[in-house]
């Protein structure tokens, strides 16, 4: 019997005339307010395809439909009869057609709802009618059950409706998120708002199961358990995050990326709060390489791809410097990628040390209107800093190194002063703690976003203002602040022509007291070390009096913008970026031109005034001035930099009989780059008047030049159904800085991918195929250029110097100098300017990288595997066989001669999961990379020892690059028996400066004396990145909180204590309490012949670094090794209910902190496990806690 539903529902709300007016009216505004979702429906809906089957099975052809087509299929396994084959042909027939004929003959039904194709067992007895609310409300994407739910109410009982809201982990709403009773067809998908409505059948009320699937997020099951309101926090799906990269002068899908490419999106991003860019990447990506060796205010951590050197940075399509790249607002970045082998060749002449493409967040047409304001304010605090002696501590040292130096009892402090330095408890015997003076805690961070985002049919938006501040723990005078505005506006003209508009601006300022040297932060760290415990930073404790000490330029009294005066950085920063995009009549191909502005504008100011300090004398009870400095300077810099970027691209995609993937890019683009710079300095009269007259300056500098380059880009990828992947790249380039006949350079490149596990033979290993879900194989080989070499723009040229030297002329001459009663004349004269370099081209460096994808049970677990060979030729060397008489006054110019390679692998791995309630993700990577050179030119002539020849410029080949050379450490005396009796002379004197404890080093060479000779490798190279590499990050979510940890780490690379970390009182100052703890010293110290104590440092010297225990030895090089909670963060998300009623989208609350701890082998120094500098005493990086907050509405 065959029943028919006509547009009547047995349902009594349908029957009512009234109810069905307001629900056309609600259908109608959902729509109206839907338009993105209500577009991309009739977008889908009228989109043709063109497939192919042969003798295919019914799986693989949907799973072929999924991969052509936006559409995703959903439906119970046990409908679909593997054994069935499908053979059919279709060109340009509608998506609906091509679904019938794939189920042709099958006793399975179909329903298109969006993107979604719902299959479910055909009723011969059902015909179906649907009402026009009823459309209208499905194509607006409302929480409806859909027709066909409401064609079978005669045979289905519902019991329960549940309702909810499905947000992503920072409470955004997720629209489009299918919501599914398990084991029907039962489902709808959210809203725009991310709210559901589902009417749950009788059977599955209690303990049915909700299945909520969305692209890029991990399914999540719950138990309906005759709920009636179900919230969820989806996860990410750690193999979806990458699903569309971001590549060079494009995007391509992730599994047809056939180079090594890894990416971050800025939810990877969002719990970091970096005030620089490069501070948030620390252990995110394989193959970064990360070292914070500098925490001052507005610092930036160093970020090599591959330890290969300064990457080039690309933003939303322009190729930009190192600071532009830091000094993006975190809050506006979308993603980051980074090209790490031959696919970076596209960029031709910058991209031989990898490419970091950002992409900066975009509004969505017909998504409405979102407001956000993310803000937080923090507290800092040094991580950690070498801790010095207190005044008792360091002069009973002083007595031990006066009596080891061999001092006359006379001018050893006696034994009774001694006593009450240590007791430290009468007036002039007090410690003072210059730490403490110095370092001012909880320095004050804070942060200020508002955003809005969104768009109609035609446009979309996203506008962004933020302001950062930032204050230093060396006082609040030194502090950083940054304000960001970021407006990205995009309008769809016609149908086939777009536009959009970027404008990015910036205004940075540094300000802190103008402070002697070019570091203005170099004196107050230097002072924890350089002042001595028993000095005191104002006279007489009075503050209007600095005291004069050993070093008063190191004493902070006086280091303020009142005494010492001012320095001021300010950048004024603007990017305006014109783009138009042209789909053009032939199908696949489009046409895009970008004209890109840059201007950026410094103003540098400084001056530093005379000061006094001052020695109290008691008996007069007056202030005597007795140092400070009479030597004052002021100056000023600004530098203008205008850049234009001109880009016209062709892309071209089509799929050719259903199988064949064909894309193409053509790219042609010009850089102009023009600087402009002033720099004068003056000596001025006073420290009130801040102009700088004529008569005061001593030193002007004017520089103007430009800079050009041009470059062609070409790209082919081709892949046969996904499975067989081939693309082919390249670039020609020209740079100004070579002369004519060497400028064009041609950078190629190809790659290769095969996804295995699309083979039919893989999957028909069914255990294999059920359990390793994803594999796929790939390799590239290129050819990368490099222009970044050190020779100026017009070298090419000859030219010459003026002056290059005088003579003093005997002449006499009216207004002339006058020596001696003679009137003499200076004369100038001209020297050629050397050999212009006409034979300098391009660094050239051929990559090579084989590597392997592949994602475990369904994609839940995801990783990579690489391996890399990058040989870079035409290195700089001189031919030394080759002599210039030196009459001319210059060398012979450097040749292409050298090469060397980077060798090294990377891997990474990643879960996600659900347990309990509890949604996390947890992941690590890894990498290692090390320099070695290869070849040099020869013969080279060995000027002096052969070597520090050999040691020094590596003329050897085929080894390991920059390692570390020193000593090496067997043992320290015993006794003074012992020193008298050793036959190898260990200070150069006959070892009569040795005594007990003092460095024992190994005479390599056996002549008995120990020199450089005796010098060997005995660590990694000491400045540059770590050669291994690695982080980890944990995810959590449970209800409304959510957790993130991210850690980052290092290894393979030397620190070596000197100076201040192992000559005690360097430059007459303090000595490190590591050393003063556990050293050599005598039982008595005013005894000589006392018992000797042993310890792991040798004696006390006073400042003797020359001493021999102070070489660069195997004793004072720690192989470093550290892994440090870079951030972690802790939220939690108003639940929807509340924020209902007060018409928020979101609201979160979340506690941050960055730098928490550390697990190294350099703590017990003190030390920074990141620092580069030997004495240690860089300014360290911040440990950091932040509170603050995300609302949207």
């Amino acid at each position: 019997m065959k029943k028919t539903l006509r547009n009547e529902s047995p349902d009594p709300y349908w029957q009512y005339p009234g109810t069905q007016v307001i629900t056309g009216m609600v259908a109608f505004l959902m729509a109206y307010l839907s338009v993105f979702q209500l577009q991309a429906d009739t977008v889908h809906k009228s989109e043709r395809i063109t497939v192919s089957f042969e003798q295919t099975t019914l799986k693989d052809a949907i799973t072929l439909l999924e991969d052509k087509t936006p559409y995703r299929f959903f439906y119970n396994h046990r409908l679909i009869d593997d054994s069935k084959k499908v053979t059919a042909r279709l060109v340009n027939v509608p998506i609906r057609t091509a679904v019938s004929a794939l189920l042709k003959g099958v006793e399975v039904d179909f329903k298109i709802k969006g993107d979604q194709i719902i299959l479910k067992k055909k009723r011969a007895e059902l015909t179906l009618h649907t009402s026009t609310a009823s459309l209208a409300l499905v194509a607006a994407g409302e929480a409806v059950a859909s027709a066909s739910d409401e064609a079978t109410d005669d045979f289905v009982k519902y019991e329960l409706t549940v309702s909810g809201k499905v947000v992503a982990e920072n409470s955004d709403p997720l629209p489009g998120v299918s919501v599914l009773v398990k084991g029907t067809t039962v489902g709808t998908v959210t809203d725009q708002d991310g709210r559901y409505t589902l009417r749950i059948p009788e059977e599955f009320a209690s303990n049915g199961v909700l299945v909520f699937t969305f692209i890029g997020y991990a399914r999540q099951e719950v138990t309906v358990n005759n709920q009636t309101v179900i919230d969820l926090t989806m996860t990410p799906d750690v193999s979806s995050l990458e699903e569309i990269l971001v590549i060079g002068y494009g995007t391509q899908k992730r599994e047809t990326v056939t180079g090594s490419v890894s990416a971050v999106t800025s939810k990877d991003l969002e719990s970091v709060h970096s005030v620089t860019t490069s501070s948030m990447l620390a252990g995110k990506l394989p193959g970064l390489s990360f070292r914070q060796a500098d925490g001052r205010p507005g610092s930036s951590a160093s970020i090599q791809i591959r330890n290969m050197g300064s990457p080039l940075f690309v933003i939303d399509g322009i190729q930009k410097d190192e600071g532009q790249f830091n000094n993006i607002s975190p809050n506006d970045i979308e993603s980051i990628s980074i090209l790490k082998d031959a696919s970076a060749s596209v960029y031709g002449s910058r991209a031989a040390n990898g490419v970091v493409i950002v992409t900066t967040k975009k509004g969505k047409t017909g998504t409405g209107n979102t407001f956000s304001l993310d803000a937080y304010t923090g507290w800092q605090n040094w991580t950690r800093f070498p801790k010095t002696v207190n005044a008792g501590e360091w002069y009973t040292a002083k007595v031990e190194a006066d009596v080891n130096d061999g001092k006359p009892a006379s001018d050893i402090m006696p034994i009774e002063e001694l006593a009450k330095w240590q007791a430290g408890t009468e007036k002039g015997y007090r410690s003072f703690d210059w730490y403490k003076f110095i370092i001012k805690g909880d320095a004050p961070q804070s942060s200020v976003t508002l955003s809005a985002t969104g768009g109609s049919e035609k446009i979309n938006y996203y506008f962004s203002l933020g302001r950062v501040q930032q204050s230093s723990v060396l006082g609040r005078e030194y502090t950083f602040e940054r304000t960001n505005i970021q407006t990205n506006i995009g309008a769809q003209v016609t149908n086939r022509f777009k536009i959009s508009t970027q404008i990015n601006g910036r205004i940075e300022t540094r300000d802190q007291p103008g402070i002697p040297g070019g570091d203005d932060y170099w004196l107050p760290r230097f002072a924890l070390f350089r002042n001595r415990p028993f000095e005191r930073p104002f006279a007489n404790d009075n503050p209007n009096y600095p005291n004069h000490i050993q070093n008063d330029e190191t004493n902070f009294a006086w280091l303020n913008k009142k005494d010492a005066g001012y320095w001021t950085e300010d950048w004024r920063v603007l990017q305006l970026n014109f783009t138009g995009e042209y789909d053009t009549p032939i199908k696949g191909l489009k046409a895009r031109g970008i004209y890109s502005y840059y201007l950026a504008d410094r103003l540098m100011n400084g001056h530093e005034y005379t000061y006094d300090t001052y020695t109290y004398d008691e008996p007069t009870d007056t202030y005597v001035r007795t140092g400070g400095s009479t030597n004052p300077w002021r100056e000023r810099g600004t530098r203008k930099v205008i850049e234009t970027v001109v880009q016209g691209q062709l892309d071209y995609s089509h799929t050719f009989n259903g199988r064949h993937n064909l894309s193409a890019t053509f790219v042609a683009e010009r850089i102009n780059r023009r600087n402009l710079e002033v720099w004068v300095h003056a000596v001025p009269k006073t420290n009130e008047l801040p102009i700088i007259l004529f008569n005061d300056t001593d030193t002007y500098n004017d520089t103007d030049y430009e800079e050009a380059r041009i470059g062609y880009v070409g790209r082919l990828s081709y892949d046969y159904q996904g499975k067989y992947l081939f693309e082919v790249a390249g670039r020609r380039d020209a740079s100004w800085k070579f002369a004519p006949g060497k400028r064009w350079g041609v950078f190629p490149s190809v790659s290769a991918g095969w996804r295995v596990s699309e083979e039919p033979f893989y999957r028909n290993f069914t255990a294999l195929s059920n359990t390793l879900t994803d594999v796929k194989i790939r390799a590239s080989y290129g050819l990368l250029g490099d222009d970044n070499i050190a020779i100026g723009p017009f070298d090419y040229l000859t030219g010459y110097r003026y002056p290059a030297s005088t003579a003093i002329l005997d002449m006499i001459r009216t207004g002339g100098q006058v020596i001696n009663n003679t009137t003499i004349k200076t004369a100038y004269d001209v020297q050629g300017d050397g050999r212009p370099i006409t034979n300098i081209s391009w660094l050239e460096s051929r990559m090579t990288d084989i590597g392997i994808d592949y994602g475990i049970l369904s994609g839940k677990l995801t990783g990579t595997l690489d391996y890399f060979y990058r040989k870079r030729t035409g290195l700089f060397q001189t031919k030394e066989d080759v002599l210039m008489p030196s009459e001319l006054g210059y060398n012979l110019a450097p040749e292409n001669l050298r090469s060397d390679a980077y060798v090294g692998g990377e891997a990474s791995l990643a879960y996600s999961g659900f347990f309990r309630g509890v949604t996390f993700s947890v992941g690590g990577n890894i990498a290692y990379s090390r320099l070695k050179q290869l070849t040099r030119y020869k013969p080279e002539l060995s000027w002096g020892n052969s070597w520090d020849h050999y040691r020094n410029n590596g003329a050897s080949t085929n080894r390991w690059a920059d390692p570390l050379w020193g000593l090496h450490a067997v043992g320290q005396f015993q006794s003074q028996e012992q020193i008298a009796a050793y036959p190898v002379d260990i200070d150069g004197q006959g070892n009569k400066t040795l005594l007990p404890g003092d460095l024992i080093y190994e005479d390599i060479n056996g002549d008995a004396v120990i020199n450089g000779y005796d010098e060997r490798p005995i660590g990694y190279s000491r400045t540059n990145n770590p050669t291994v590499n690695y982080g980890l990050f944990i995810t959590m979510g449970w209800k409304n909180f959510d957790f993130r940890a991210d850690f980052s780490g290092g290894a393979m690379y030397s620190n070596v204590r000197r100076w201040e970390m192992a000559v005690p009182f360097q430059n007459g100052g303090n000595l490190l309490r590591e050393l003063y703890d556990d050293h050599w010293h005598r039982a008595d110290p005013y005894d000589p012949n006392s018992a000797w104590i042993p310890g792991k440092y040798p004696t006390m010297r006073y400042a003797n670094s020359d001493h021999s225990n102070y070489r660069v030895s195997d004793f004072w090089v720690t192989n470093v090794r550290y892994l440090r909670l870079r951030t972690m963060e802790v939220g939690y998300s108003i639940p929807t209910s509340l924020l209902d009623k007060v018409k928020l989208k979101k609201a979160r609350v979340y506690v941050n902190t960055f730098n928490l701890f550390s697990i190294d082998n350099v703590k017990k120094y003190g030390m920074e496990p990141e620092v580069a500098d030997e004495n240690g005493l860089q300014y360290p990086q911040h440990r950091l806690v932040n509170i603050g907050v995300n609302i949207s509405f």
